[in-house]
């Protein structure tokens, strides 16, 4: 099962559950985010950027917000290649500029950022001012 579909089946399961089971969800939630948080206390630079390289240990760390890596380096690192250039990252909004004639689909990169950055929940698009397309969609 992927890590995101395993993730949908957490939250549904948690929506429909009782009190005291969401409790204990909790409960578990705080003990690992100690036991992460210590994990990457005692971590050099090398192996905490090891740890975020990994899909699952990096989803972990980004819910206890303990990922290493700052969440504009990490959508400048999706978007390279992409033509893509990030203009803004603000709390959980990250602003890009595309250029008109790139190719690039925008439904392509806002992907890419929620690929990289789950956190962030907007992803503001805004085309080149240089002819037809210009403009700006929000996510």
């Amino acid at each position: 099962m992927s890590l995101n579909a395993r993730i949908g089946r957490i939250e549904s399961l948690l929506e429909g559950a009782e009190p005291p089971a969401v409790e204990l969800a909790q409960a578990l939630l705080d003990l690992y985010g100690e036991g992460l948080t210590r994990i990457m206390a005692a971590a050099d630079d090398d192996l905490a950027a090891r740890l975020a390289a990994d899909d699952v240990v990096a989803h972990l760390l980004l819910l206890h917000d303990l990922h290493p890596i700052d969440v504009r380096t990490r959508v400048e690192d999706a978007l390279r290649g992409t033509g893509a250039e990030v203009l803004a990252v603000e709390g959980d909004l990250v602003r890009l500029r595309l250029p008109d004639d790139d190719g690039n689909s925008a439904d392509a990169v806002r992907r890419a950022v929620r690929d990289a950055a789950p956190e962030v929940e907007q992803v503001e698009i805004v085309r080149s001012a240089s002819g037809v397309g210009a403009g700006r969609w929000t996510t």
